[in-house]
């Protein structure tokens, strides 16, 4: 048990009641940054039960051993393991059904579907929220224009009924919990909320331990790493290395890459994924990240940071909160082509100017732990409310 379970696990005792937790997650199909929030709670509540609509269950069973795995009934639908998205319109219904009476706390998880479960009068819900969704609100546009035939005529309609759903849900939170402040400055704008803010975990020691290994694969070369998506922008970094000739290695893969693959001249190249340790290689011997894309907070930069390469990012959304312009990087202020081109000349004219080990220290401000107290922090001031009302009963 981690330090932070034994501090929440003594809080609860010590009113002698054992807190029942469920915690709702929109889905379990990749591991991604969600997947490794939803980590960092079950070790604070090792009894746990996790909802989600659709799950893999070898990968939900590595990621949360001894945890109970409770789906809706999408799970059950065809082919939802693949096109668990596509019933989208029915997540609302299908959280809805799920009979959560037994639950002191609920804690949901969300970018998908996950806030509008109906928790008990006497239980306490508070929804770590990644994002609102961004199909339905700030990213709406752009997800329907690169979506299919049939998703560009159907989508506006289950879209509009959607927010509606999605705004009176966000009505039954007691408390919000924003990844970052660009976060809490959307959950404000779309549903009225203040929010606290708490960074999610990064497994900074994924990155940052064992020696430094150069790999003459990456070395001089810029690095662009994630799912090749549009809202992602890997086509910016890719353009820019057509036109400056530079060295770009992409890692990942995506809807987006037949397209980027036919536009990518000599100088670019793809890995599609890799492992974590060609992954931690990459970052100790490329010469810069770019990030190029408006993210809600990005784990990818702080994991590059974790590893000490530095890191040229679009100055926007989580970004602006994670790196330290001059620092740990350099952040440009429009996504103009030029703009980017712009950053990586004065990046290169810099030379030796960043200081790998000053990065890493930055980085650390990001780590589980760090996480695991500020949430402490919140339970226990709900906690102990809920504690004290069921003794006073």
């Amino acid at each position: 048990m981690t330090v932070s379970a034994q501090l929440i696990s003594a809080a609860t005792k010590k009113l002698g009641c054992q807190l029942r937790t469920a915690i709702i997650h929109y889905w379990i199909v990749a591991e991604r940054g969600g997947e490794k929030v939803v980590q960092a709670l079950c070790e604070l509540f090792p009894d746990a039960v996790i909802f989600t609509h659709v799950a893999d269950r070898e990968l939900a069973a590595r990621l949360y051993p001894g945890h109970e795995i409770r789906t809706t009934f999408i799970s059950r639908l065809p082919f939802a393991r693949s096109r668990y998205q596509s019933y989208l319109p029915f997540m609302p219904l299908a959280l809805e059904e799920l009979d959560l009476s037994e639950f002191d706390l609920v804690l949901s998880s969300e970018s998908g579907p996950a806030k509008g479960v109906i928790a008990p009068p006497t239980s306490t819900h508070i929804c770590y929220c990644h994002s609102p969704m961004r199909y339905i609100w700030d990213h709406y546009h752009l997800y329907r224009a690169n979506a299919g035939l049939f998703g560009r005529l159907a989508f506006p309609f289950f879209a509009h009924r959607l927010r509606q759903w999605d705004v009176t849900a966000a009505a039954r939170v007691d408390e919000f919990v924003a990844n970052s402040s660009f976060v809490a400055s959307r959950i404000q704008k779309y549903y009225r909320r203040p929010a606290r803010v708490v960074h999610p975990p990064v497994e900074i020691e994924r990155f940052s331990a064992g020696p430094e290994v150069k790999d003459d694969t990456f070395r001089d070369a810029y690095l662009w790493v994630g799912q090749l998506t549009a809202y992602k922008k890997p086509e910016a970094a890719v353009r820019m290395a057509n036109r400056l000739k530079k060295r770009l290695i992409l890692i990942g893969d995506g809807e987006a890459a037949p397209q980027l693959k036919a536009e990518a001249g000599d100088t670019v190249s793809f890995l599609g994924r890799v492992d974590d340790e060609t992954l931690r290689r990459a970052y100790t011997s490329a010469r810069a990240l770019l990030f190029p894309g408006e993210e809600d907070f990005g784990m990818i930069p702080v994991e590059a940071m974790a590893a000490g390469l530095p890191v040229i990012a679009l100055n926007r959304g989580g970004a602006m909160e994670t790196i330290a312009h001059m620092q740990t990087g350099l952040l440009y202020d429009d996504d103009a082509d030029a703009s980017l081109d712009a950053a990586v000349e004065r990046f290169e004219a810099l030379g030796d100017h960043f200081d790998a080990a000053a990065i890493r220290q930055h980085a650390k401000k990001f780590g589980k732990t760090r996480f695991q107290q500020a949430m402490i922090e919140i339970f226990q001031q709900h906690g102990f409310d809920i504690m004290q009302k069921a003794a006073a009963e």
